[in-house]
């Protein structure tokens, strides 16, 4: 991997906005949905995933017989992330509140769950019960009554669900799932189909075909995010492990060929250790193609002068996972501004928080950590302000308002209240 000064790097982030064939694709994908339903779905499905589908709801028995074809100790496993993940999630709960003021008015919020959403998991070779659990529990938490999950069959030629998946739906309490995905599974929860019922919200990773159709359905429905590729910066001092340091930095290049995962550090000798370490891991790694890829175009090791330094690196780049693999890194927390996840110390593995402490793994990626947070239970409810306006608050407060309304050249909004101080200023 490049080791070079902090002050020459510069990370290239680029949002995928597709080619113009793969746009045109999604759009017309997405209206053959809209015209043909089920059938454009069914049809849809034998063109790009090359499965002939019968029916697409996938039924409570196929769900159960998934028990038997995973291991138990996977099941354990996935039970207890799943209490982690909804008890962190738990605290994250809000309640409706009013404010009752002196002159007798009433002001507040209302908070409800969204009434439906869909849930995308990736199905086949990238299928990952992690992600069922970050999307729905904090759906589940937030009181959403109906989530509806949607999956490509595993296989070609086989209709079949991968079984992890099912589970790890059935655990976090999916009860409705649908075999289909692409871009004609995103059109499906939009819009509805006669077996797929619309939905108020779309979340879950895919392609680059579901990303774009996500895209294309916003403001139909509300999303997630459009996630870019997966992205780590540690910040290491001499104290750090070398074979610590490379090991989770492989962790994410594994992901995607273009994955940065970045070394920070005031350390030379630190920064060659790590060097060595990844050469030697990635020669074993099962992923070295990927890995190989993503450390060469995308990955660095980036010297500083100070911890400092260090910092004002991450907080530049805004990345979605941050290690601080320092001494005291306690001390260091409040100086990053910018992250979606920050893992303390040796080890607080960022594998860790993919799979198991409880905090959501679905992040802010590309940068974007400067201005949004990971997924969580807000984004499953919505707000709505309540109003009660006394007698007395309108005859002490009309002429401003209407001053205000006047001001903006709203005549109407302006005479809505004069109306009623005219009439009720007389009595």
């Amino acid at each position: 991997m490049r080791i070079i000064p902090a002050a020459e790097f510069q990370l290239n982030r680029e949002v995928e906005y597709g080619s113009p064939e793969q746009n045109d694709s999604v759009r017309r994908i997405i209206d053959a949905v809209r015209a043909e339903g089920d059938a454009a779905l069914r049809r849809l499905s034998a063109q790009f995933d090359r499965v002939e589908i019968g029916a697409l709801r996938v039924s409570d028995e196929e769900v159960q017989a998934a028990y038997a074809q995973v291991d138990a100790a996977f099941v354990a496993a996935l039970r207890q992330a799943a209490a982690n993940i909804r008890a962190f999630h738990e605290k994250q709960k809000r309640v409706s509140w009013m404010d009752l003021q002196p002159d007798g008015s009433l002001l507040g919020q209302v908070i409800r769950p969204l009434k439906r959403v869909g849930l995308y998991v990736p199905g086949g070779k990238a299928a990952y019960p992690s992600s069922v659990l970050m999307n729905a529990i904090p759906a589940v938490v937030a009181g959403v009554p109906e989530i509806v999950m949607v999956t490509p069959p595993a296989t070609a030629g086989e209709a079949g669900i991968n079984p992890h998946i099912l589970v790890a739906a059935a655990e976090a309490g999916v009860r409705e799932i649908y075999r289909v995905g692409g871009a004609q599974a995103v059109a499906a929860l939009a819009y509805g189909t006669e077996s797929i019922p619309a939905v108020d919200k779309i979340v879950g990773p895919g392609n680059i075909y579901v990303a774009l159709a996500k895209r294309y359905v916003f403001g139909v429905v509300d999303i997630d995010m459009i996630a870019g590729p997966t992205d780590i910066v540690v910040l290491a001092d001499d104290q750090a492990d070398p074979a610590y340091v490379a090991a989770d930095l492989l962790a994410q290049a594994e992901h995607d060929e273009m994955s940065p995962a970045i070394l920070v550090t005031p350390s030379r000798e630190l920064a060659a250790a790590v060097d060595a370490e990844l050469a030697k891991q990635l020669d074993v790694l099962p992923k070295k193609a990927i890995a190989a890829v993503s450390t060469a175009n995308k990955g660095a090791i980036l010297l500083v002068d100070s911890l400092e330094e260090g910092i004002d690196v991450i907080n530049r780049l805004a990345p979605e996972h941050v290690e601080l693999l320092v001494d005291n890194p306690f001390a260091w927390l409040p100086r990053v501004e910018n992250a979606g996840a920050i893992f303390l110390g040796t080890y607080s593995s960022e594998p860790v928080g993919d799979y198991f402490a409880g905090p959501n793994h679905v992040l802010p990626t590309n940068g974007t950590a400067r201005f949004s947070s990971p997924l969580n239970v807000d984004d499953f409810i919505k707000k709505s302000s309540v109003i009660h306006y006394s007698k007395e608050a309108l005859l002490a407060n009309g002429e401003m308002i209407m001053t205000l309304a006047r001001n903006e050249g709203l005549e109407g909004h302006a005479r809505a209240i004069q109306v009623r101080l005219d009439k009720e200023g007389k009595k």
